[in-house]
């Protein structure tokens, strides 16, 4: 009894601690930051030059976003199926990108997501590309504020390519030639051509920053900041990490990538995987607010008289599809490209149940309809350890009334009320372990779905049936203003939706099943567990908690069978049948006493 016990407490507190920080830590912390970042909005009026290895410069103020965009002295158009924006042609910074297939809410009218900024936006997001010049060297390379010329196509497309150039006056003249495939890849040839009569040293760098974050919609489960794999590894540090104390982390790296990413949408630049970089991550106070900025520096390159030199990096800025960073990890040899997606602590398990429910949803169109057939095929799998189990528990329930008879008997001696427990167990051949297995297998896989519906684009928006028009998020009723009858705006802790209720409800039918734990004060806390899950899941993805409604009603059905087979008793179906017998007899429903109907 104390092994399970033991067990039990740690499962609810392993469960408690989870669901706890995140509606007691990870909400409260969200708050503080939004209101942060609302607060430093009001922009000082000082100018601070990034540390970057162009020397690229941020604004003093910022403006609206189309304000922003409209003070360019000219720009390169893009337009694919999935993103528009343009390049700038000052400093050719890529500083203006919309995703066209995704929008801020479900409603198809409502704006597109906005992914790259200029520097005077309000909040700056932009990529850069382009050479820096070796110490000592006296040849100007171009920086943010170059006018670059169009020299080839007027707007960038799959198929059709964009050149700029500029002649710097003292012999050198860079060449950028820009193309895009239909998803979100841009590939950047970066060219120099040396027509004096010296010697020239220059390092290509590439570039991701940004400024003043938005507030955002932030999960502790899901990474958001610096992203990249630099030396073969990930390194992944938050916007707090670095940001506290604005430290810089230096890294060397044969290849590789570095970025800035959200949950969703991310820009990387991509050097070739040949060459040795020299990439740092770097936050810093910039006009008021946090800057952060992600680079890497390449080894000069000589370029003699009459010669040229060329480089090719990549710049991927879009929605991290899950088949498309594959693709890109394969298909451009990328190292690792595919970690762009957090998959988190369970990583296969994550990401192979992803995939499976993507096959499924192949099928069905459905990604609800989907996660409801994937929990059959799991239930299925592991159906013969959960019968063992549920057997495991229903003799259990049977020997309850002899438990208890042997805690009365050794109520004063609990050495000896163990060892009897113990015989009792040895001679009923019951493992009274064994009835937790299904709750401890059903952690993993419960973690890996909130994982897929955080993080998943493909989840992201996903409508179910009825009113349920986003997966993702919470279920948007509550059962205090009526499940919307009323027209009233209720404070998040009080959303609590009827897919949450159902959890609540299938729960408990599935507590009542279970032998009640001997302790009395375990008993009280299980008896409080559907009520608080109710509430702790009500913000949670309504995705986990349709997954979780159906594993339990599985669960009850598998349970109930099996009971039946064996002949334990089932309480709240016995409890019911007496209720219904009584009221056909017009006594009534409740009876306080007395042996069962």
């Amino acid at each position: 009894m104390t092994e399970q016990r033991n067990l039990f407490l740690a499962i609810v507190l392993m469960m408690v601690v989870v669901f706890g920080w995140q509606f007691l830590v990870g909400v409260p912390r969200m708050q503080q930051e939004q209101a942060r970042q609302a607060e430093t909005t009001q922009q000082q009026k000082e100018t601070q030059t990034l540390n970057a290895p162009a020397g690229a410069q941020l604004a003093s103020h910022s403006l609206p976003r189309a304000e922003a965009l409209a003070q360019a002295a000219g720009r390169a158009d893009i337009e694919t199926p999935t993103l528009g924006g343009s390049i700038n042609l000052t400093g050719g910074r890529f500083d203006d990108l919309r995703l066209r297939q995704y929008h801020e809410t479900t409603d198809p009218k409502s704006p597109e997501i906005e992914l790259l900024s200029p520097a005077t936006a309000e909040h700056p997001y932009l990529a850069e590309f382009g050479w820096i010049a070796a110490p000592g060297e006296t040849q100007k390379a171009p920086g943010s504020d170059t006018p670059w010329r169009l020299a080839q196509g007027d707007k960038l497309a799959p198929g059709h390519d964009v050149e700029l150039t500029y002649d710097n006056g003292n012999g050198l003249v860079f060449t950028r030639h820009v193309s895009i495939d239909d998803r979100y890849m841009f590939t950047i040839v970066d060219s120099v051509d040396n027509r004096s009569a010296a010697p020239v040293s220059l390092s290509p760098y590439g570039l991701v920053m940004r400024r003043n974050v938005p507030p955002s919609t932030k999960y502790w489960v899901v990474h958001e900041g610096f992203i990249g794999v630099l030396g073969g590894t990930l390194k992944d540090p938050t916007y707090d990490e670095l940001g506290k104390n604005n430290d810089t982390q230096h890294f060397d790296s044969q290849g590789g990538w570095l970025g800035i990413t959200d949950k969703y949408w991310m820009a990387a630049a991509i050097p070739p995987q040949s060459e040795q970089v020299a990439a740092t991550y770097k936050a810093f106070d910039a006009n008021g607010t946090k800057a952060y900025q992600s680079d890497y520096l390449m080894k000069p390159r000589e370029i003699a008289p009459n010669g040229s030199q060329t480089v090719v990096h990549h710049l991927f800025a879009g929605a991290k599809v899950v088949s498309m960073t594959d693709d890109y990890t394969k298909a451009l040899g990328i190292n690792r490209f595919d970690m762009a997606v957090d998959w988190g602590w369970f990583n296969p398990l994550t990401k192979w149940m992803f995939l499976a429910l993507d096959y499924i949803y192949r099928f069905v169109g459905n990604y609800g309809v989907a996660i409801l057939i994937f929990t059959v095929f799991v239930k299925l799998l592991f159906f013969p350890l959960a019968n063992t189990s549920y057997r495991a528990m229903s003799k259990m329930k049977k020997l309850q009334p002899e438990m208890e008879r042997l805690r009365e008997r050794f109520k004063d001696d609990k050495v000896q009320q163990q060892q009897a427990m113990m015989q009792l167990y040895s001679k009923e051949k019951v493992n009274p372990l064994a009835g937790c297995m299904p709750m401890v297998i059903q952690i993993p896989v419960f973690f890996s779905l909130y994982k897929v519906l955080l993080v998943s684009i493909d989840m992201r928006q996903a409508p179910f049936f009825g009113w349920i028009k986003d997966l993702s998020a919470p279920d948007p009723t509550s059962i205090f203003n009526l499940f919307g009858l009323l027209p009233i705006m209720l404070p998040t802790f009080l959303m609590l939706g009827v897919f949450p209720i159902i959890m609540g409800i299938t729960m408990w039918l599935q507590t009542s099943l279970n032998p009640p734990p001997a302790d009395p004060m375990q008993q009280r806390i299980f008896s409080f567990m559907p009520i608080i899950f109710t509430f702790m899941l009500a913000n949670f993805p309504v995705g986990l908690v349709i997954y979780w409604n159906w594993n339990n009603i599985l669960s009850i059905t598998q349970q109930v069978v099996i009971m039946r087979s064996t002949g334990t008793p089932i309480d709240f179906l016995d409890r019911l049948r007496g209720m219904g017998a009584r009221l056909r007899r017009g006594e009534p429903a409740e009876k306080p006493a007395g042996p069962p109907d």
